[in-house]
């Protein structure tokens, strides 16, 4: 095999799409499995839309993923010149013609064909048009497209290998002369996009099935300029339940990397979920490492099928699609607490919630809290709102919680002041010591254990449900606890 060249073209009109993540990853990949070279490109021609902003924020999101790239950012803007110096090529090669067809022209032949249902395509009338002809047009100040000239021989067909699809074939008769630059000069994607493959040697173009369209077309302009034809690879598209691609106009930020950034994934966890999205590795994996991954990964592993992108919006139970998060918390759980606690740092710091104490003198107990309570979160957005009581005091109250645990047992109220003070007098505030203190109190009271355990669990986290109770209690320290039970009466009023 050559040198594997590949590279992620993405438009800068918006923020950095899954699945233009998705599409990143794929070339990252297949270029790190073949030790070869993904080239980063910004196409930014259209100038009305293109931001710095999105530039900025595609950046990130791919930085943040951990996906790097080799060459570039390249802007596509920056070559504008070159690209019209190959269509003018092709004029002379007799590959492209000039065309000055009006758009009135166009749209007159274009209802004639409606009227009598047939297909419409341009029908080269600007193709028979001699070297006078043409220059007394010039003359005349006349604008023009430039037009790719479409050689029709009988029964010809463009026909390529692609990767994911297998056998590929479009008629030649399907393709009218397409045009490749505007009447403005400007040329169009389709000739810019071959042109920068050619200079950057991109070798494969791994990129989404909506793309399939153009790529006849631009295999005629390889061939045209004498360029040898990339490998195509074309995956499938992401949609959602109802069968609809999935884009921001419908489904809005839940699509943008951005947001699973800021609801605090873990940015491995969500490149894993996006591979899965049109890929498997043959076997019933779902969790892979970046070497584990690079090394199962194959384009003819990619599905053809479109796949499924499982979003209910307004789902009270799952803010994405269950998988994603599902692969968040196996990482959450797994990662060594260290590389946990990077994480929530620099979230903590983001939220004012950051103690330099928990860097230094504090650190063991920062560490040992998050691993207690991670098991039961999805996000590292969880520590800073779930976890909130064992890292500051106001924390918020889930009124089931106070609903089910406290209301239901108004003798609380009395209640939770007098085991605040035999917790107190505790000289050793041990799981074992806070236990039996709280089991002997509802022993006295004549209740079940659970009534006393329970409305402490919601009195001191706020929550419905947790990791034990005692070792709760031992993680948010004895004097913390003993004044949020001398509180409690203050959440029966």
């Amino acid at each position: 095999m050559t040198e594997v060249r590949v590279r992620f073209p993405p438009s800068p009109t918006g923020y950095l799409h899954i699945g233009g993540a998705r599409t990143a990853l794929y070339n990252w990949l297949f270029a790190k499995k073949h030790n070869g070279k993904l080239v980063l490109r910004i196409e930014d021609t259209d100038a009305e839309r293109s931001t710095q902003a999105s530039i900025d924020g595609i950046i990130e999101g791919l930085e943040w993923l951990g996906i790097t790239w080799d060459e570039g950012p390249y802007f596509q803007t920056e070559f504008a010149a070159e690209h019209v110096a190959r269509a003018h090529q092709l004029i002379r090669s007799g590959h492209a013609y000039k065309c000055f067809c009006t758009k009135e022209e166009l749209d007159q032949k274009r209802d004639l064909a409606q009227e009598a249902k047939r297909e419409y395509g341009y029908d080269g009338a600007c193709r028979r048009l001699g070297a006078a002809e043409v220059a007394e047009r010039e003359a005349r100040g006349l604008p023009y497209v430039v037009r790719f000239k479409v050689e029709r021989e009988a029964g010809g067909e463009v026909s390529f290998e692609d990767r994911v699809l297998g056998v590929v074939a479009r008629s030649l008769h399907d393709i009218e002369d397409f045009v490749i630059v505007r009447s403005n000069g400007q040329p169009l994607y389709l000739l810019s996009n071959v042109v920068d493959d050619i200079r950057d040697r991109i070798s494969h173009v791994i990129r989404g099935q909506d793309h399939l369209g153009n790529t006849a077309k631009q295999i005629l302009l390889y061939r045209a300029l004498g360029a040898p034809v990339p490998v195509f690879a074309h995956m499938p598209l992401t949609l959602d339940l109802n069968k609809a691609k999935i884009s921001k106009r419908s489904h809005g930020e839940i699509v943008a990397v951005q947001f699973y950034q800021q609801r605090g994934f873990i940015p491995w966890a969500l490149a894993n979920f996006l591979v899965l999205l049109g890929w498997s590795p043959g076997d019933d994996r779902e969790i892979f490492s970046r070497e584990e991954l690079i090394e199962a990964f194959t384009l003819e592993r990619i599905n053809r099928s479109n796949s499924i992108f499982n979003y209910k919006k307004d789902d009270p139970k799952f803010f994405t699609d269950p998988k994603a998060i599902s692969i968040n918390e196996h990482y959450l759980r797994t990662l060594p607490i260290e590389e946990v606690a990077g994480l929530v740092e620099a979230d903590f710091k983001a939220k004012g919630l950051w103690r330099e104490g928990y860097a230094g003198a504090e650190r063991a107990w920062f560490l040992a809290t998050l691993d207690l309570v991670r098991s039961r979160f999805h996000t590292i957005a969880d520590f800073a709102t779930l976890g909130r009581a064992y890292f500051a005091d106001d924390f918020e109250f889930e009124e089931a919680a106070v609903r089910k645990n406290l209301l239901k047992f108004p003798e609380l109220k009395e209640w939770l002041p007098q085991l605040a003070d035999r917790l107190a007098a505790l000289s050793d505030f041990t799981p074992e010591a806070t236990e039996a203190v709280m089991r002997e109190l509802a022993e006295e009271l004549k209740v079940k254990p659970g009534v006393v355990i329970n409305g402490v669990r919601t009195v001191v986290t706020g929550r419905l449900a947790g990791p034990s109770m005692f070792e709760v209690l031992t993680a948010i320290g004895q004097q913390r606890v003993v004044a949020r039970l001398r509180r409690a009466g203050e959440l029966f009023d």
